[in-house]
């Protein structure tokens, strides 16, 4: 089994300079953190002045009363990340899936969910700003109105300047499922205009949720979704893909990949270099093994990956992003959503592995 590196060995690393070719993963933060047992997702941002800042909801438990959304700092040359704090909270709500992202003007953005109700089904997505580099936020503003909206990764900039927000609408009031008609879509922000724009949604088969997407050139696009369904084993679950030819405006409908799918959030991002990455859990199962396969043909194969976290356990939920110095980072949670870790690599150590497909 791949085992995880400790804290102390991943902060000599970030001092020293680490190599090419190395994984290094940091447990960041556990159930002994007084934010809460509960700490899942988990996402991550660089911030313009070198700041690395990390959100997550937290509390007693996924649907427990008191949840809020929780924020740390790792300061440009430092090695430690400053206690959590409350960054966005509701007297009457529960929240949920917070998103970190820092914009090209320099604004910093802040979604999460809103439980209205019981089930995540009841939901709206709710947004921050802050002008400050995350240090100070602007009030609460809901995004989206309509029941079951919801919010999990990251924005993209497309070549036309606008942003592409990741939305998903979720039915159903049963926990452990996610309805046929859930779906997956996308939010259009003009920064001149400061408006926001509501795409068609993307439909499958058996619902999908939380997309994740890239442009590939100019007004072309692919996503691909968390399929919809239960957590019950089977051995025909899998990630759903679409595409759209408009800037993201109108989807192809979603259709089943090669890649299994436990019912469980991907993520999928685009390199300096344009290749791409798909990060997800190889498996029909379970959140275990957390792997990264490689496209360097605009998403045709993906003949080279890793995993980044294998063996016993849950590993899920995973953000990531490139740095500024070329380097990968990902954000995932893993026993039972109480512990947040941070893995970085670069490409080079993608290459010393393989993932058929």
């Amino acid at each position: 089994m791949q085992r995880i590196a400790t804290v102390l060995a991943f902060w000599l690393l970030i001092g020293l300079g680490s190599q090419a070719g190395e994984l290094v993963t940091e447990r960041v933060f556990g159930p002994e953190i007084p934010t809460g047992p509960y700490k899942h997702p988990a996402c991550l941002t660089e911030l313009k002045n070198g700041d690395f800042y990390l959100v997550y909801y937290g509390g007693k438990g996924e649907y427990a009363k008191d949840t809020a959304v929780f924020g740390s700092r790792r300061k440009l040359g430092e090695t430690h990340w400053s206690a959590p704090v409350a960054i966005a909270r509701d007297p009457f709500h529960s929240l949920g899936n917070g998103v970190i992202w820092e914009a090209p003007d320099g604004v910093v953005w802040l979604f999460y969910v809103v439980r209205f109700g019981d089930t995540w089904s009841s939901s709206r997505i709710a947004c921050k700003i802050s002008t400050d580099q995350a240090k100070t936020w602007s009030d609460a503003s809901i995004l989206a109105l309509d029941e079951g909206m919801m919010v999990r990764n990251r924005p993209i900039v497309l070549d036309s300047g606008q942003y592409l927000l990741p939305i998903y609408r979720e039915t159903g009031a049963d926990p452990e499922s996610v309805g046929r008609d859930s779906v997956s879509l996308f939010l259009k922000f003009d920064p001149k205009s400061k408006k926001w724009t509501t795409s068609q949604a993307i439909r499958s088969h058996n619902g999908n949720i939380q997309p994740a997407a890239v442009e590939l050139k100019p007004n072309h696009l692919v996503a691909y979704c968390r399929r919809g369904g239960d957590y019950s084993p089977q051995t025909k679950g899998f990630i759903v893909r679409s595409e759209s030819r408009d800037g993201g405006m109108t989807w192809a409908p979603g259709v089943d990949t090669a890649f299994p799918n436990p019912n469980a959030a991907v993520d999928f991002l685009k390199l300096k270099n344009e290749h791409l990455l798909l990060i997800f859990n190889d498996s029909f199962t379970s959140r275990t093994p957390l792997k990264v396969a490689l496209s360097t043909d605009g998403d045709k194969t993906y003949p080279r990956g890793r995993n980044l976290v294998e063996g016993a356990g849950d590993f899920g939920y995973p953000l990531a992003f490139q740095a500024k110095d070329g380097r990968i980072h990902v954000v995932y949670t893993s026993e039972r959503r109480s512990v947040i870790n941070h893995a970085t690599f670069d490409e080079s150590w993608l290459l010393q592995g393989d993932a058929p497909r």
